[in-house]
């Protein structure tokens, strides 16, 4: 009996796949009862939560759900399982909360929306049939009595809240709370300060600006934009994600953005919109400097700049939104990034805060027009940086270098010339000297950051690697070694030429790696100094000994992948570069044998293949990775914002998958982990190469896997797309067949996902690839459209005049791969069957046709033999014309000695169908009974 909890998992997933969920509910609870990790309790208790759905016991699911709950609060997936169970058992108020919950945090997750939609439109109802007409003012104001009245039952106060919500999304009831005061009301819940109140009632207000620029507009007024930034500072996560969510809402009408819907009267009154979004703009960026605002509310300020000043697409000329923040904002936003948190008087952060910051600065820089707007945002920088130079003023100087070092996390080119400042690079390295601590650890994340480009690495690696060295050797600050010894590997992997660096970087990297490894399991260190020990690991896995000791440390990738989920940009890079690494998923140069002797003989030094990179090792490592949970790690990377989750990272994270996804035996546990909804979304945003890489990721995972478990609901139209843009050229064999294999498991599927590979234009690559020289391409193309024939429009295809896709068919019956014909032959079976016409036309697109059917009916393959009777079959059902042409040939032979054949249960279909043909063409009369003759 197993005693390991992580493979009693592993177990229990795969008897779910497989249906059992009787046995899947065994592996879980025995899985419980071994383990202690409480992240692995919360994956068992909602794992056991599905199975409970799935055998309708919903109270048992619901119960689980909210284990797993306890345990994180977050867990997107116990969350969606107890609102289905709570729908179930008819508690419909608290499982439009869940799904509520799941909505806020994947508001792009359409399977969330239509949930929330689904319950809102049953609660509608049930509260229409209280009696009261639906909507109507006095069941609303009920709601309101009940919310503002302190001694109301909390379970009558949580369905007032919730029948509320819903009623804010729906046109009528918005407007009916709209006309009777009820932005008043729900203004006074607010000023109440109970944060369930607070929640209610800004989810209302969304709902209510949803689409109507009129009635956002007049909310925005009514409650004052002060107001709104107030509530979104407070520090309280959810308020003030909900209150970000309102203004964005908000913005979106009088941006024109979003679902605009036409109001009547609303049409003919001109809204000047330009001043509401110039007076929202200005407030965000008051908020960015006030100490009042929590870091919370700060990382929602920028978020709602990223997301609505830079221009969505730079054909549209007018960028005057960027210009604004630019002459009225740029500074705040460099005050935010020059902060330094070990300084009093700093303004209150989040880990993420100073990064979205430079996130913000690139994109406006990016949406700049011209070089004289480039110059003025250098001109702004400079100008701002030099007022914070100060000799007698070290703490003062020291936020010049910080920001500095934020632009170099922006916009890198701008950095770089700020780099060139007069005195600013010096200044860097003689930091790096000092006496403080804190001198020495803004000095080295500048000199880090500063190091990215070679040509400012050379003048680092000149003056200031023996100080890093020194550094690293001496301190016994640990934010500050950690810090000095990615330096080191940085300017080692930016090719710097100092023999020492790479003495010292390259020499004793298993000794540094296994200090960076005890760096990341040490959760006494804040979070913002680990991530230094994660981008430390990202290169020390460029050593094949470090990479293998590193997969085999448990605990130091458990601490990696919960670092993971931080939602840091360069923590998110650095975990994507080292998995890219442990897996060997980055791309390599392959080295001409001719080539390698040569160098040889001229006695060059030849780079050979570690033996720890070989094949074996790679693979040993991959399934090291899967045990430990990568696939869950990567998927909640993929979550994450997109000022986040840069395009590199995308590219770097379907590199990892592709790797994962290399042995099929993998792919189901991939796919239960969540692999193949994460894959999805970076199939479709980010690099050409990572877009590739996620679409082959997703090929292999289609060509093998139950469609309906690995892309449940709608999502697997969603792998369509992905799945056709590998059926190019430029692709190679490998990616082609696997995208074909995926293509023909999708089409067995639905005729509703064959119309959506018809949709897709997938049907001419199709077709040439069932003319490809290479065996296993044919084959694959041929099976797949064996598959679309069932489809009308492709019938109808083959019926049109004036093509050879009927011919090319009728051909591949002939060939002499057996696979290829029963692939061909089925698909001529079928069509000869749906389309009377086609028995006709294939008569006539090649003089072999005749001896082709011949072949196939006397094929010793039974598939391919059933295949040819079954044309034959369906020709002389077309007519008597063509039952004529067949009897007059050596077919009636074949036809009769199959016919005669004694009953045999092995090939009794085929012997029945011979029968019938030899019966239909007695119907015809072009044949008598053995009797008569």
């Amino acid at each position: 009996q197993m005693e390991d909890p992580i493979q009693l998992k592993e177990e229990g997933n795969k008897y779910f796949q497989a249906n059992d969920y009787e046995k899947a509910l065994q592996s879980y609870t025995q899985a419980l009862k071994l383990n202690k990790d409480k992240a692995l309790q919360a994956v068992l208790y909602r794992n056991r939560a599905a199975c409970f759905l799935k055998k309708e016991e919903y109270a048992k699911a619901a119960s689980d759900a909210s284990r797993a709950i306890d345990i994180n609060s977050s867990d997107i997936k116990a969350l969606y399982r107890r609102s289905q169970a709570l729908e179930k058992l008819g508690k419909l108020d608290q499982a439009f909360k869940d799904a509520q919950k799941c909505a806020t945090i994947e508001p792009r997750n359409k399977n969330f929306q239509e949930t929330l939609r689904r319950l809102g439109a049953n609660i509608q109802e049930k509260v229409n049939a209280g009696g009261a007409a639906p909507g109507s003012w006095a069941r609303v104001q009920k709601m309101f009595e009940i919310l503002l009245d302190e001694n109301s039952e909390k379970e009558k106060r949580e369905k007032a809240a919730n029948n509320l919500i819903v009623l804010g999304r729906e046109e009528a009831g918005a407007e009916r709370i709209f006309q009777n005061n009820g932005v008043s009301l729900l203004l006074q819940l607010i000023e109440t300060k109970n944060p369930e109140l607070i929640l209610a009632a800004v989810r209302t207000l969304s709902g209510m600006c949803t689409g109507h620029k009129a009635r956002a507009t007049a909310i925005l007024h009514y409650l004052g934009i002060d107001n709104i930034c107030m509530w979104m500072s407070v520090d309280n996560e959810e308020i003030s994600l909900a209150v970000c969510n309102l203004l964005q809402t908000i913005t979106d009408c009088l941006l024109g953005q979003g679902k605009e819907e036409h109001h009547g009267k609303e049409e003919a009154v001109v809204l000047d919109t330009q001043k509401d979004l110039r007076l929202i703009t200005t407030r965000l960026l008051d908020m960015l400097v006030s100490k009042n605002v929590s870091g919370q509310g700060r990382d929602r300020a920028l978020n709602l700049l990223n997301k609505n000043i830079p221009r969505k697409d730079l054909k549209d000329l007018d960028n005057s939104r960027t210009i604004f923040v630019i002459d009225n904002g740029l500074k705040k936003i460099l005050k935010v990034v020059g902060q330094i948190p070990e300084l009093p008087g700093c303004l209150p952060l989040t880990e993420n805060t100073q990064l979205t910051a430079s996130v913000l600065l690139n994109k406006l820089y990016d949406d700049l027009r011209c070089d004289p707007e480039r110059d003025n945002y250098r001109v702004i920088c400079e100008e701002y940086i030099k007022s914070k130079i100060d000799p007698q003023d070290m703490d003062k100087t020291l936020h010049a270098i910080q920001m500095v070092s934020g632009v170099l996390q922006g916009p890198f080119d701008l950095g770089n010339k700020l780099l060139g400042m007069k005195g600013i690079m010096e200044m860097m390295v003689s930091l790096c000297g000092s006496e403080r601590e804190i001198d020495q650890l803004v000095a080295v994340e500048a000199l880090i950051h500063a190091s990215t480009k070679l040509s400012r690495a050379t003048f680092i690696i000149s003056n200031g690697v023996n100080l890093l060295k020194e550094i690293y050797k001496k301190t016994k600050n640990e934010k500050i070694k950690i810090r000095a010894l990615v330096g080191l590997c940085k300017l080692g992997s930016a090719g710097g030429t100092d023999y020492g660096l790479r003495q010292f970087a390259e020499g004793s990297t298993e000794k540094l790696a296994k200090q960076c490894r005890k760096w990341l399991c040490n959760t006494s260190i804040d979070a913002r100094t680990r991530k230094w020990a994660v981008e430390g690991m990202s290169y020390l896995t460029l050593d094949a000994d470090v990479k293998d000791d590193f997969v085999e440390d448990g605990p130091a990738l458990q601490a990696m992948f919960e670092l993971a989920k931080t939602s840091d940009k360069t923590i998110l890079y650095s975990v994507a570069s080292t998995l890219v690494n442990c897996t060997n998923s980055y791309d390599t140069k392959e080295l001409v044998p001719e080539l390698v002797q040569l160098a040889k003989f001229s006695k060059q030094h030849v780079p050979e293949e570690h033996p720890k990179d070989k094949k074996d090792f790679v693979v040993k490592r991959v399934k090291r990775l899967l045990k430990a949970g990568v696939v869950s790690a990567l998927a909640c990377m993929v979550k994450a914002d997109s000022a986040i989750l840069t395009d590199q990272s995308k590219e770097l994270i379907a590199r990892v998958f592709l790797a994962l996804c290399e042995d099929a035996k993998d792919r189901g546990t991939i796919v239960a982990q969540g692999g193949g909804k994460a894959l999805i979304p970076l199939a479709v945003e980010g690099t050409e190469v990572g877009k590739i890489k996620a679409s082959h990721a997703l090929a292999k995972i289609a060509a093998i896997s139950n469609p309906d478990i690995a892309f449940p609901g709608e999502r697997v139209y969603e792998v369509v797309r992905p799945l056709v843009s590998l059926l190019n050229t430029e692709r190679d064999g490998l990616q082609n067949y696997e995208a074909l294999l995926g293509l023909t498991n999708f089409s067995g599927r639905s005729d509703k996902l064959r119309m959506k590979i018809i949709k897709e234009k997938a049907l001419p690559d199709i077709e040439n690839y069932m003319f490809e020289n290479h065996d296993q391409l044919r084959q694959a193309a041929t099976e797949c459209m064996c598959n679309l024939v069932v489809n009308k429009e492709v019938q109808e295809r083959f019926v049109a005049d004036g093509n050879d896709r009927l011919k090319l068919v009728v051909l591949l019956c002939g060939e002499d791969d057996e696979k290829v014909q029963v692939a061909a032959a089925g698909a001529l079976a079928m069509l000869t069957a749906a389309q009377k016409k086609l028995c006709t036309k294939m008569t006539e697109v090649t003089t072999q046709w005749l001896e082709i059917l011949q072949r196939l009916c006397l094929h010793d393959n039974i598939k391919v033999q059933h295949r040819g009777l079954v044309i034959a079959f369906n020709l002389i059902s077309a007519g008597k014309e063509l039952a004529k042409k067949l009897v007059e040939s050596e077919l009636l032979e074949i036809l009769t000695y199959i016919g005669k054949q004694e009953d045999n249960p092995k090939q009794q279909d085929i012997i029945n169908i011979a029968r019938d043909c030899l019966t239909k063409c007695m119907d015809y009369g072009l044949i008598k009974p053995l009797s008569q003759a």
